[in-house]
């Protein structure tokens, strides 16, 4: 049976995410997120928590090794990423951008065919 830690860092690597991004997703040190995933420190329940809804992660997962890692499909963290990029241009940049989506889907799809 794997640890806690093992487990934890299966979650983080299966998410593409480094421990510094991990860690800020779940609002604690990047330090103390090292020593938890190294096997200094054992987690909180309060982090497991945090893990387990900010990541769709299934608790019974992280604590016991028992079902699968996600409870529903893991978040697209480049598209949240995408998103909170949109959010900080100006209107007439926002429309901007989706025009320039939009065309760059017709030339995917054009490649496609």
């Amino acid at each position: 049976m794997t640890s806690i830690h093992d487990r934890l860092k299966t979650v983080r690597m299966s998410l593409k995410l480094s421990q510094r991004e991990f860690s800020k997703r779940i609002f604690i040190s990047q330090t103390l997120y090292c020593d938890i995933e190294n096997g200094n420190v054992k987690p909180k329940e309060r982090v497991l928590r945090l893990i387990s809804s900010q990541f769709n992660i299934n608790l019974d997962f992280l604590k016991e090794g028992k079902g699968k890692i996600f409870e529903k499909s893991p978040p697209d963290l480049r598209l949240e990423r995408l998103i909170e990029i949109f959010k900080q241009f100006d209107d007439e940049t926002q429309d901007e951008v989706l025009k320039i989506t939009k065309l760059l889907l017709k030339i995917h799809k054009k490649k496609d065919n």
